[in-house]
């Protein structure tokens, strides 16, 4: 193909006419041809009413074919804001007035969270998807007079997210055009992405994880990507059994759902053997990519990605290469470093602050002076991540620093705790985090949940740890629950674990 991609549209070049670009399971089928079709009338209808280029568009539509045909009309016409649509009123509100939002995308009948909270002036869009598959927008309210400012170009902010926000205001994050092209070459390139390949997308379409690792990066490839209506593991090997995907991303927590469930679709499982599997989105303990190996019989391959970096920053690269448990592996388009408080760059084997910089890095926040002058130094984009690099430069990441438990003064990697604890035939889910303490500032508590049908008691799990780690690591309370809290994409919440238990 010889169209030069600068623009999400343009990844719909990458396929063949009337190979499959989206794939409904026991639904629809779309076509490249009738991808790029559906794009460009559902983005020509949003300027004809008043929306273009530079005009933020919110969607609270769940994942399917919808979602990704409307996210990509938004991102051509004008600039897409995909958010989660199980916020609540309040939280919507926020998100309106946060990006100045000119309208709302929703199904019919659908969104009242959304919909109570629309702003003056915002134009309500309902999203229709009829049975052979043509979606079709429809406005409720006043249009503005039509765009003719053409489609969105390679600079244009394509969307708009949010930093997750766990301990400060979230940070808007405007990702251009060009940081998304960028960012699928650099995944196309991991993975060794083709036409052959189907994703299967199970990550939500309102996050960086799943719009450009499951959605636009298999596109890019010219291969289809398998949307059904989010993560759901009672389906998902029947999804698979159906479609054959050669590979899906997750979060390990979806991944540890599977791997409960692997025993009774094994049939399948060797049935419809994986390319690979990819994690990404928080660690990935070493015993679960073990478990998954064995199970699976695919490589388990980890990587790592920021908003901010549209996604992807390293992974760890496929077989013949080397994938590491425990680090998360190179830059694959991007350049990774260690800096220390100064802003100087550590040699391999010294811990510091994960730095990382490429085409993929957006410029900086939006509107934030302050962040971008803590986040942005030298031309490098600190994450926040603590880590180092190794001899053959992969990078193992040791924590979040503000995630780091300080013990008196003993900085202590949460991650280490978690897969001991992990170890533990008992533990099917472990959460090690910091407590507030009266003389060490810090103390070592975990939570874990026990497999069904299994018990331990704290001080079994407290003996277990200690064959294993120093003392001072050794978690002085351990939390039995139910279940883990998690934020809207799967993810641990680490940092507010304490004040989640009454600790602080």
């Amino acid at each position: 193909m010889t169209t030069r991609r600068a623009t999400l549209f343009d990844l719909l070049h990458a396929g063949a006419e009337r190979d499959p670009a989206l794939i409904a399971p026991g639904g629809p089928v779309w076509t490249f041809a009738d991808l790029r079709a559906q794009v460009g009338q559902l983005a020509e209808w949003l300027q004809a009413h008043g929306l273009g280029r530079g005009d933020r568009i919110a969607i609270a539509l769940g994942n399917g074919p919808a979602m990704a045909m409307a996210f990509l009309a938004a991102a051509t016409a004008a600039t897409a804001a995909p958010l989660n649509p199980k916020y609540r009123r309040d939280e919507f509100a926020f998100y309106y007035e946060d990006t100045n939002a000119r309208a709302l995308i929703v199904a019919p009948g659908e969104g009242d969270e959304a919909r109570a909270a629309l702003r003056p002036g915002m134009l309500l869009i309902e999203a229709t998807l009829d049975a052979d598959g043509r979606l079709a927008f429809s406005a409720a309210g006043e249009t503005g007079p039509p765009r003719r400012d053409g489609w969105a170009a390679a600079d244009d902010v394509a969307m708009i997210l949010h930093t997750s926000g766990t301990t400060s205001r979230p940070k808007r994050v405007p990702i251009r055009h060009r940081n998304l092209v960028a960012s699928t070459a650099n995944i196309i390139a991991t993975y060794q992405l083709s036409p052959a390949d189907r994703s299967l997308c199970v990550m939500p379409l309102f996050h960086i994880h799943g719009i450009v690792a499951s959605l636009l990066s298999q596109l890019a490839a010219g291969g289809a990507v398998i949307c059904p209506p989010g993560f759901d593991g009672l389906k998902f090997w029947s999804w698979v059994e159906q479609a054959r995907p050669t590979w899906y991303s997750a979060v390990p927590t979806m991944h540890q759902v599977l791997l409960a469930r692997a025993e009774r679709n094994a049939a399948i499982i060797a049935a419809n053997p994986f390319r690979f599997i990819r994690s990404s989105s928080a660690p990935l303990p070493p015993v679960v990519m073990e478990r998954m190996e064995t199970v699976f019989g695919a490589p388990v391959i980890e990587s790592y990605g920021m908003t901010e970096a549209s996604h992807q920053m390293t992974s760890n690269p496929l077989p013949p290469g080397q994938h590491k448990p425990g680090s998360v592996g190179i830059g694959f388009g991007v350049e990774v470093g260690i800096m220390d408080e100064n802003g100087n760059l550590l040699p391999a084997g010294v811990k510091g602050e994960v730095v990382v910089r490429g085409p993929n890095v957006v410029d900086g926040y939006e509107n934030n002076p302050e962040a971008n002058a803590a986040a942005f130094v030298h031309g490098w984009f600190r994450t926040g991540d603590q880590g180092y690099l190794d001899d053959d430069g992969y990078l193992c990441l040791t924590g979040r620093i503000k995630e780091l438990i300080n013990r008196g003064g003993e900085k202590i990697s949460p991650l280490e705790i978690d897969d001991v604890l992990l170890r533990h035939p008992a533990v099917a889910e472990a959460l090690a985090f910091a407590a507030p303490h009266p003389t060490l500032g810090e103390e070592v508590h975990a939570a874990v949940v026990l497999r069904e049908g299994m018990q331990a008691s704290e001080r079994e799990l407290r003996d277990h740890c200690a064959q294993w780690l120093a003392d001072f690591k050794v978690p002085r309370a351990i939390h039995i629950l139910s279940a883990l809290p998690r934020g809207a994409t799967g993810k641990l919440q680490r940092i507010t674990m304490a004040k989640t238990l009454g600790l602080a």
